[in-house]
């Protein structure tokens, strides 16, 4: 019997190729899924990686083996492949490791409308069947057919953030090779913006740097380029080009917290009162500036099917994540970067000010970031950090996600779990740096020991 517990994740299923996926498995995997979700059809996306065709093949013969129809529509984003599975209403399947090594790939799955499929919404079913064997169909194969979507793609997210009035603006794009050199071009075109590019060759070998914009190391050659020619921002896209993180004038990071606020005042403006989604990580001047502008914040724990989840259950109009993953209503509750990267746009060149001040007013605390610890024994050391603050007169905590601990300063830190390695992920917030400093020693020394 086949095990797949090394490559179905929490929210996909993603491991290397040749080693843990192959078409074969890709092929059952495609089956799998035409079982799970039905007809008439799935239609089917890949990034640029040299695998990705070939396993989207694979994965397309899966589904019509099992009388299913696949609608492929070749090179795509990401939030283009939720784009499609929205406006032709049916489950979709990207081939796609985002912002992973070259020897990586995966497949992100959702049902009709672009709704998640995680390990409680039929990835755990898709695994068992798999690793059970798929029953065969004995009926009528399914067909394929061809489908370019750009275009519509493009121009549906023009209609969700108006920049033609805008004043004109040069930003500079970091694609790193990635999926942003297919789609940006389409979306950025007869608009008031000179995109000088980066990396948009597509390569997925990545020869200039990871597509993972989260790692600083990746931002510093857009950085440079920003301040070299006198941009008014920059924008750097991951490997699918679902995630975009967002420089000022200055080449100085603008935290994903801060575009979320931003994002989240913009989509206020158009439906007062309305519900904001915002994981627990984000900083806490998320949910004040949606109360201030008189929305309603709504916290949630990290990873998009959870967002996904609460922002149908409320109704929420739009979503952020710390890790630049921004959610959209109008974009059947998906993620997409590049809805976002166009509001921050739409704001700059609204008003005079160069983006370092417009955003200033949505950066109200200091962060550490990401801080990842090896532990032998994540549940013990989890045990020692609760032990020790919960001792702490005024202190709050909850267990929503990990660990989040609340001081009566009004600092807070959570301390989460990875579901794949055995890490302990710190992030740490406080009125200053020096603040962020002395919290964050606090905690590695109790879970570095």
């Amino acid at each position: 019997m086949r095990d797949l517990s090394g490559i179905v994740k929490a929210y996909d299923v993603r491991g290397v190729v040749g080693d843990q996926l192959d078409a074969d498995v890709v092929r059952d995997i495609g089956a799998a899924f035409a079982r799970l979700v039905g007809g008439p059809a799935v239609v089917v996306g890949h990034d640029m990686r040299d695998s990705s065709p070939g396993l989207a093949t694979a994965f397309a013969e899966g589904v019509t083996a099992q009388g299913v129809d696949v609608v492929s529509i070749g090179l795509a984003s990401t939030d283009m492949l939720y784009f499609a599975s929205g406006r032709l209403e049916l489950p979709g399947a990207m081939f796609t490791a985002s912002h992973n090594p070259a020897q990586y790939n995966g497949i992100k799955l959702c049902r009709s409308g672009a709704a998640p499929v995680g390990q409680d919404s039929g990835l755990a079913e898709i695994r068992q069947m798999v690793e059970q064997g798929v029953p065969e169909f004995l009926g009528q194969r399914g067909s394929v057919t061809e489908r370019d979507m750009l275009g519509e793609y493009a121009a549906h997210l023009r209609t969700l953030v108006d920049l033609g009035g805008i004043r004109p603006l040069k930003v500079v794009v970091d694609a790193g090779n990635g999926m942003g050199g297919h789609t940006v071009p389409e979306v950025f075109a007869g608009l008031p913006v000179d995109v000088v590019p980066m990396y948009f060759e597509l390569d997925g070998t990545f020869p200039n740097h990871e597509a993972n914009p989260l790692d600083p190391r990746n931002l510093v050659d857009l950085q440079a380029k920003v301040r070299e020619v006198g941009a008014d921002a920059g924008l750097a896209f991951d490997g699918d080009a679902d995630r975009c993180f967002v420089v000022d004038e200055r080449g100085e990071p603008v935290s994903p917290s801060a575009v979320t606020a931003l994002v989240a005042v913009r989509e206020l403006a158009k439906e007062p009162g309305g519900t904001v989604i915002h994981n627990l990580i984000t900083s806490k001047a998320v949910p004040e500036i949606v109360a201030e502008h008189g929305g309603k914040p709504v916290r949630t724990r990290v990873g998009h099917s959870f967002i996904k989840e609460k922002m149908a259950e409320t109704g929420a109009i739009f979503g952020g994540e710390h890790s630049a993953h921004y959610y959209f209503r109008d974009f059947w509750r998906a993620d997409t970067g590049m809805l976002a990267a166009l509001h921050v746009l739409a704001a700059l060149g609204e008003q005079e000010r160069p983006l370092s001040e417009l955003t200033r007013e949505f950066a109200r605390y200091a962060a550490s970031g990401e801080i990842n610890s090896t532990v032998d024994d994540q549940a013990a050391r989890m045990a020692e950090v609760r032990s020790a603050y919960e001792r702490v007169p005024g202190a709050t905590v909850d267990e929503l996600d990990g660990l989040t601990v609340e001081l009566p300063d009004g600092s807070w830190f959570n301390l989460r779990p990875s579901n794949t390695e055995p890490l302990l992920r710190l992030n740490v917030e406080a009125r200053d740096a020096e603040a962020v400093a002395a919290l964050r020693d606090a905690v590695l020394a109790i879970v570095r020991g």
